[in-house]
């Protein structure tokens, strides 16, 4: 027995659709990182604009966190060798990313501020809030679903039983 954790292959997605799937979501979660990244001093202040409660430490906190998931959900997407435990972390991470943003979005659209970015590509475009973010954060949601269906990372047993042929 070792006490080291040893990295698995991903389980075989169940259809074709799901790898393109996959990577059509990390590829938006690659842009919205590195967009985020880039102008991560002003997208700060942007969050900040939010009007969270809780001020500034809470929005510099989900500045933070938000990038910080948006990465950790690429490793699950791509389906690189990785631990059980981590592909778990990294397969929720996809569903937090879609979560945060939808809470963003719903938030702006209630409270009309004079925020004119909602921060999908950071400060580098200017992104409009309106219902048309929420459909778009919703979207996000149904590629991590759809992601995640395809390559769960859970052995799938087969449910039929083999017969015993005598």
């Amino acid at each position: 027995m070792s006490i080291f954790v040893k990295p698995v292959p991903a389980p075989t997605p169940k259809t074709k659709d799901v790898r393109r799937v996959a990577l059509f979501y990390a590829g938006i979660l690659v842009v919205m990182a590195v967009a985020q990244l880039f102008s991560f001093e002003d997208f700060l202040k942007l969050v900040t604009d939010f009007g969270f409660p809780g001020g500034t430490q809470f929005a510099y906190f989900l500045a933070a966190y938000l990038v910080t998931v948006e990465v950790f959900a690429l490793p699950f997407l791509l389906r690189m060798s990785l631990s059980v435990a981590f592909r778990w972390l990294s397969m929720v991470a996809g569903w937090l990313v879609a979560f945060i943003w939808t809470v963003i979005t719903v938030w702006l659209a209630l409270h009309n501020g004079a925020v004119n970015n909602v921060g999908f590509l950071g400060t580098v475009v200017e992104t409009i809030p309106g219902w048309w973010a929420l459909f778009l954060s919703l979207a996000l949601g149904i590629l991590a679903a759809w992601a995640s269906w395809g390559m769960w990372p859970c052995q799938r047993h087969s449910k039929r039983v083999a017969k015993d042929v005598r």
